[in-house]
């Protein structure tokens, strides 16, 4: 550790406990670590698929030997890495609720499984941070009494006054347990089968800085810091946001600089757009992406309307704080689309719009309480597709339509994160909503790959039809250096129906509205790369119909 970084960790050691004690640990874990380097420049080839270890299955085999086949036949030349949803032991909520966070799930296989994923895709594994399953060794440790995990978790009194903490669930903040010392109210943010861990314990945050090198050393190039918002409590405030949490970043990314460089912090932060912004910190000194939280819902929105202004409006004002950090664009993941980053993007009128046709189109909405003692939706519950499709029009119109949404998030600024299920348009899963009773199970449906394979193979099916116009995007975009995350973005005001993007010396136009639209060019000769052919002057765009458009250069 060189003295910059040193300086840099001790400081945000005296910040959090008044003292550097730690430091000497934290020097010794990260001399203690072996440097085999690792790429860590991120380019236009960089593209990551989220999925589950079990996200598909054959008898017989370890469903993460299974992903790897998958992804070796069908992902290798499209994605450049893949994101492995937590596949540690686990007790509930499909993986978070995490009992050993240095084993694999033995259900999903082992960790040679999960080292022969990175020998060809970059990983991203999940640091699940803020809380652990309450089966877990530590907090079984808690309950009877054992040092040192007798500090290990938040405690409070259920006279304090939590009013002010913002939550983003309904039960109560505080649950009861039984431990050795008598009745104790732990902090249970997410479920009451997730425990808070307690960072104001400095011994607790080496076990997780311990936990993140681990990480690096079984093949992780992005580390995402699960929940990172809630992470310090501290009563009388809203407990999210803290100026400690961001310290607890900032150490993260100093331990990561000293340690492994090529490692990239992801914070997932499901907040009011600027609020989410923090988390790039200087630009220097906290997380190098996070995820883009409004995008789904304001391209949501833009579909539902044939309105592209908001959406234009809201993306002409993004921009990160330096070239070392960018967006980590999504449009589906394991979690439901959530409506609290359109604060002050929509009106109420809008977001309420649009819970009632995600309603109406077979979705669930969850609700989150609010310190007035009220209640408010917090994430739309619905596969991506199905929140687009209409029901009972043409499959062709929803293809279309599902498909520009697709191409917007991959035109825009930043690094793709595709949930696997939207590579071939998946629906709503009520079966499994039928079989779990929780909203959420409806976009993490499970898939056998022959019978899947099947499907991809089928062209005039709906999963062979994405799944033909995502590779064939996903093939154009490494080809194109204007895609790089940090290449130039502008938008363009041409019409309330068209999104229109200038990345470098592309150009991209997107029809959201059901109405075909006449664009009128810029002066010059264009190639269109998805269709393929020249175009002059102006570009006919049918309803959802798409260009991404390059300067022709003469012969």
């Amino acid at each position: 550790m060189d003295e910059k970084t040193r300086v840099r960790i001790a400081d945000r050691l005296q910040f959090l406990y008044g003292d550097t004690a730690l430091l000497d640990d934290l020097q010794a874990a990260i001399a203690a670590f072996p440097v085999q380097p690792r790429t860590a420049a991120l380019t236009e080839r960089d593209a990551l698929v989220i999925a589950y270890g079990d996200h598909l299955q054959q008898a017989g085999e370890a469903p993460l030997a299974t992903l790897r086949r998958f992804a070796l036949r069908h992902l290798r030349g499209l994605v450049s890495g893949l994101h492995i949803l937590p596949f540690y032991p686990y007790t509930s909520d499909d993986g978070f609720s995490v009992v050993d966070f240095r084993q694999v799930n033995p259900a999903l296989g082992n960790w040679d499984n999960v080292r022969a994923l990175g020998t060809d895709f970059r990983l991203m594994f999940d640091l699940v941070l803020n809380h652990v399953s309450v089966s877990s060794p530590w907090f079984q440790g808690f309950l009877n009494g054992d040092e040192p995990y007798r500090d290990y978790f938040v405690t409070a009194s259920p006279d304090d006054d939590l009013t002010a903490v913002v939550r983003p669930r309904t039960h109560p903040v505080l649950t009861p347990f039984q431990t050795a010392e008598g009745v104790q109210h732990v902090w249970t943010t997410f479920s009451t089968d997730q425990v808070d861990l307690n960072y104001a314990n400095p011994r607790l945050l080496l076990e997780i800085v311990k936990t993140l090198l681990f990480y690096v050393q079984q093949g992780a190039d992005f580390i995402r810091l699960d929940a990172i918002a809630y992470l310090w409590k501290s009563p009388g405030t809203g407990c999210i946001h803290l100026p400690q949490t961001h310290a607890v970043v900032q150490l993260l990314r100093a331990v990561l600089d000293a340690a492994a460089p090529w490692v990239k912090l992801i914070t997932e932060t499901n907040v009011p757009h600027e609020e989410n912004l923090s988390y790039f910190g200087d630009g220097q000194n906290e997380a190098q992406l996070v995820y883009q939280f409004a995008l789904p819902p304001l391209l949501l929105h833009t579909l539902h309307t044939g309105d592209a202004r908001v959406l234009s409006e809201w993306a002409a004002t993004l921009q990160t704080p330096s070239d070392q950090t960018t967006f980590f664009n999504f449009t589906a993941s394991h979690d439901g689309i959530g409506v609290r980053p359109v604060t002050g993007l929509i009106s109420d009128q809008a977001v309420e719009a649009m819970l009632k046709t995600v309603e109406a189109r077979g979705g669930q909405i969850s609700y989150k309480a609010n310190s007035d003692g009220s209640r408010s939706a917090y994430e739309m519950n619905i596969t991506y597709f199905d929140a687009l499709a209409v029901p009972g029009e043409p499959l062709q119109r929803s293809v279309d339509r599902f498909m520009v949404s697709q191409a917007i998030m991959l035109a825009l600024a930043g690094v793709p994160g595709i949930y696997l299920t939207s590579l071939f348009g998946a629906g709503n899963w009520q079966e499994g909503v039928a079989q779990t009773g929780r909203a959420r199970t409806i976009n993490r449906q499970k898939f056998d790959l022959a019978a899947l394979e099947t499907s991809l193979n089928d062209a005039n099916s709906r999963y062979g039809q994405v799944w033909r116009r995502y590779a064939t995007l996903l093939r154009l975009r490494q080809t194109q250096p204007a895609f790089h995350p940090n290449s130039p973005q502008r938008v363009l005001d041409i019409h309330p129906g068209i999104f229109a993007l200038e990345r470098g010396n592309l150009l991209t136009v997107f029809n959201v509205s059901d109405t075909p639209v006449q664009v009128d060019l810029p002066a010059g000769q264009w190639h269109d790369l998805i269709g393929n052919k020249p175009v002059r002057h102006t570009i006919p765009l049918s309803p959802y119909q798409f260009a991404w458009l390059t300067p022709e250069v003469a012969s």
